[in-house]
């Protein structure tokens, strides 16, 4: 007989001896198996109920960790590489530094900045504000090298999309690739027209590279449409949520969009001027801006998902950018000479968790320039007072150069240092742009 068939024979032979009444209860009681078939059973759903009750707090406990990590969450999807390591950076995450190497440009110099934001041509005599760059925690960002990115945009599309924040970003990349140029008058507006903000559309061309870099004005992204006189009389126009702007169709072939959209979701400037929302040719009176805005962007990034072919262009959404006013209302706005030690409650913003919200479902891979939190502390690279109406304070717009300028070059951070320090089949991926 084997080892284990000696062992078995004498554990049945140990519990015969030991214990005879209980082994012949157990089997010769009907009344005993048939309470041990019941507490079997009872057993059998208490571990049903726990495992039901398990799977829901698993469920809550998810959804409580899983919401306010979207953010951190998204970020991991879009670091950039640097260095030519393995390593990842999250760009968004840092602080302000002094870099006496800044600015990059000058705005005297460059024919596309608007007169507004040149604050030191409109007498703003301290320019501390041009001396500091943003220093991610883990990496730096690559140092703009200007000729070889102009290479890679050679026969390129920008298109920059938004309201006036982004036509702020758009001049700042000119002004910025204009530096390397020689032939300045070889760069101009394609249409021969001022920068100014009224025109919907500005495009600018850099003849030598047959790069163009343009700008829509479309504050809401979506249709504003006026309402009929015979309507609701409230009601002098609507945003149809449902519809992306009539000018879309301009902004499909480019090799680089980047959005941006939310200084114009305000009261004053939609329910003040008797703009409201409609969807399915229906009002929606009682909408929220938020839910409107949330809405505002499920048609975009549906328009993105069905327009745009990911394998030539290269999508961005920039943030929510904070305001730094000390009244609204009075319009009061007090310039600093020095970044804020503190964000002050404004590193975040609906609008930002939002396109974070929505970008993060998409089919189409989608950028998104988290720079609420880094120009939360720049209180002192607003227009104040020097802009080209000093008798009316800005804490909303940026002056140039200025903060804009890193923003660009977050951009460049994926469109040329991932670029350079990815593998060779991600390379290939990027050089089909051409």
């Amino acid at each position: 007989m084997s080892t284990f068939s000696r062992s078995l024979s004498h554990k049945q032979r140990a519990l015969t001896v030991s214990s005879p009444r209980l082994f012949d209860k157990s089997v010769s009681s009907p009344r005993f198996s048939s309470r041990k078939s019941e507490v079997s059973r009872l057993f059998r759903v208490l571990i049903a109920i726990g495992s039901v009750v398990s799977f829901f707090l698993a469920i809550g406990g998810g959804y409580l960790y899983v919401l306010p990590n979207l953010t951190k969450a998204f970020h991991e999807e879009n670091l950039v590489s640097f260095n030519g390591s393995d390593s990842f950076c999250d760009i968004f995450d840092g602080k302000w530094v002094v870099d006496n190497s800044y600015p990059l440009y000058n705005a005297s110099e460059c024919p596309f900045v608007e007169k507004g934001f040149n604050c030191l041509d409109n007498g703003r005599t301290n320019n501390d504000y041009l001396k500091w760059r943003w220093k991610p925690r883990n990496c730096e960002i690559p140092r703009v090298d200007v000729h070889n990115v102009l290479e890679i945009l050679r026969n390129k599309r920008i298109v920059f999309v938004g309201d006036s924040m982004s036509r702020t970003q758009w001049e700042s990349l000119i002004c910025l690739l204009m530096t390397g140029v020689r032939d300045k008058g070889s760069v101009y507006e394609v249409n021969g027209n001022k920068i100014t903000k009224v025109i919907r559309f500005l495009g600018v061309k850099f003849s030598s590279f047959n790069l163009t870099v343009e700008f829509y004005r479309s504050v809401f992204l979506v249709q504003h449409t006026w309402s009929s006189k015979y309507g609701i009389k409230r009601v002098r126009s609507t945003l149809k949520l449902d519809k992306l702007d009539d000018i879309s169709n301009e902004w499909t072939n480019a090799d680089v969009l980047i959005f941006n959209s939310g200084q114009w979701w305000v009261p004053g400037k939609l329910f003040g001027v008797g703009c409201y929302f409609q969807v399915n040719n229906t009002l929606r009176l009682g909408m929220s801006i938020q839910t409107a805005f949330r809405t505002a962007l499920e048609t975009w990034s549906s328009w993105i998902d069905t327009k745009i072919n990911p394998n030539r262009t290269r999508v961005f959404f920039r943030t929510f950018e904070p305001s730094h006013w000390s009244n609204l209302t009075l319009r009061l706005c007090n310039v600093t000479n020095q970044p804020l030690s503190e964000t002050n409650g404004q590193e975040s913003s609906s609008f930002s968790d939002a396109v974070l919200q929505v970008a993060h479902s998409m089919r189409v891979p989608v950028n998104v320039l988290h720079i609420t939190p880094m120009s939360a502390f720049r209180k002192d690279a607003h227009v104040g007072l020097w802009s080209d109406n000093p008798s009316l304070s800005d804490c909303s717009h940026w002056c140039l150069p200025g903060v804009p300028d890193l923003w660009n070059e977050m951009v460049f951070s994926y469109l040329y240092g991932s670029y350079r320090h990815t593998p060779l089949h991600q390379q290939r991926e990027f050089n089909s742009l051409d």
